[in-house]
């Protein structure tokens, strides 16, 4: 049997081939590693984002139920003189004889609270004589008339309609010449 003999070009060539396939595997290791650390880094954001997300949706949804709750305060706060004043009203009934200090307490008592409901933005519809409109009108009643000129008009109001801040919040209920 005969040993081969090697030539030192060629053991020095495999070496090198293998210490090139080793530093192109650490290579590929470090971008893996890389690649690692970045998706880490990247998942990390993503759960902090989601987090402040989910976070600022539980606040404003929060905040939007304590504005509902508390919306009508201001109203309800305002209201409240008038009320002391239906109390005394109410009191005050049974002592007085004359029927026209009631009506003149009434009275007070109504335009006090129609002055506040339009400091709020309350407006009443005006509606005889004007044209019916469907967007601000709901006809409860067609009567023929005898005057051309009232024809399409409305004669008569059931019910009043208002606004508020300029959008109809309850529409006239009225009867139409026909």
């Amino acid at each position: 049997m005969s040993k081969k003999k090697t030539n030192p070009t060629e053991k020095s060539q495999d070496e090198h081939k293998e210490v090139s396939a080793n530093s192109e595997q650490e290579a590929l290791q470090q971008q893996i590693s890389d690649l690692n650390n970045s998706l880490k880094e990247q998942d990390e954001k993503f759960i902090r984002l989601y987090a402040e997300f989910d976070n600022y949706r539980k606040r404003s949804t929060k905040e939007k139920a304590d504005y509902l709750t508390n919306a009508s305060k201001e109203i309800i706060v305002a209201l409240l003189p008038i009320l002391d004043d239906f109390e005394r009203a109410v009191v005050n009934n049974e002592k007085v004889e004359d029927p026209q200090v009631l009506k003149d307490g009434f009275t007070l008592i109504y335009h006090k609270m129609q002055q506040l409901m339009e400091a709020k933005g309350l407006k009443a519809m005006s509606t005889i004589n004007e044209v019916f409109d469907y967007d601000l009108h709901e006809a409860i009643a067609n009567v023929p008339v005898e005057n051309a000129d009232l024809k399409g008009k409305v004669i008569d109001q059931v019910e009043k309609g208002y606004y508020l801040n300029d959008k109809v919040i309850r529409y006239a209920k009225v009867v139409v010449g026909q």
